[in-house]
């Protein structure tokens, strides 16, 4: 990971970027030039790892710690930012248990929607006085949204309520020069989705990829650093689909 300058003087906060895809985000953006804000929930020592990693390559950033599916969470992430101008804030943390409809409590529910939609929402407007005009909102959201996988029963609605609501900010946000866009991953190597990291379904999983291969973080990764560049300027209120076209 060498410094870059293209993001240089900026602050970027991912939120669950202790780790696969969000820690991916966190050392492209770091890599950019920009400060970033690592945000974890549990993770502390692969939060620290993130952030020492980003130092050792010449870069800059801090943990922040918050649990997004806890009521106070989104307050915890917006006071530990205090008064810091925002340039980039990725929203990445999620959490995606197997449940299927017959399987799904309301307590799931309400889990599940409360990390993967209303913490987006409530920490896009609770930071919205430290947004810098010109900045760049980026949700992290799933292919699950456009193709059926039943053990994804709450977690691809919440997905989906995360792309109207990205539509939704382009256009309320758009005045001030700030894009808002979400990037839907397919199937990813990370530790959230071990049947991408497993060789044997990885090749199975890789014969419904037009690009044959499942995906790799840093591929969602360069994505968001695209939209978080200035070459981004003139991109809002779209879903880029990040799957290698994934079941099409």
């Amino acid at each position: 990971m060498g410094a870059g300058a293209g993001l240089s003087g900026k602050l970027a906060v991912v939120t669950g970027a202790s780790r696969g895809i969000g820690r991916a985000i966190a050392l492209r953006l770091a890599a950019d030039g920009a400060e970033v804000a690592v945000h974890y929930n549990a993770g502390a020592e692969a939060a620290a790892a993130v952030v020492a990693a980003i130092a050792g390559a010449g870069g800059r950033a801090f943990a922040l710690q918050a649990d997004l599916g806890a009521p106070d969470g989104v307050d915890a992430l917006v006071a530990g930012l205090g008064s810091r101008a925002v340039d980039i804030l990725v929203n990445n943390a999620g959490i995606s248990p197997k449940l299927t409809f017959g399987q799904a409590s309301p307590a799931d529910f309400d889990l599940v929607i409360g990390v993967n939609l209303r913490a987006p929402f409530f920490i896009v407007q609770g930071l919205l006085a430290n947004l810098r005009d010109g900045g760049r909102v980026i949700n992290i959201s799933s292919m699950g949204t456009r193709a059926v996988y039943p053990a994804m029963a709450v977690y691809a609605p919440a997905k989906a309520g995360l792309e109207a609501l990205t539509r939704i900010l382009a256009v309320e946000l758009g005045k001030r020069g700030i894009t808002v866009n979400a990037v839907s991953p397919g199937a990813t190597a990370t530790d959230m989705n071990e049947r991408a990291r497993d060789p044997v379904i990885a090749a199975q999983i890789a014969q419904t990829v037009a690009l044959g291969r499942v995906g790799q973080p840093e591929d969602i990764a360069d994505i968001v650093g695209l939209l978080a560049s200035e070459d981004g300027r003139w991109i809002t209120g779209q879903v880029i689909d990040a799957s290698g076209g994934q079941r099409l």
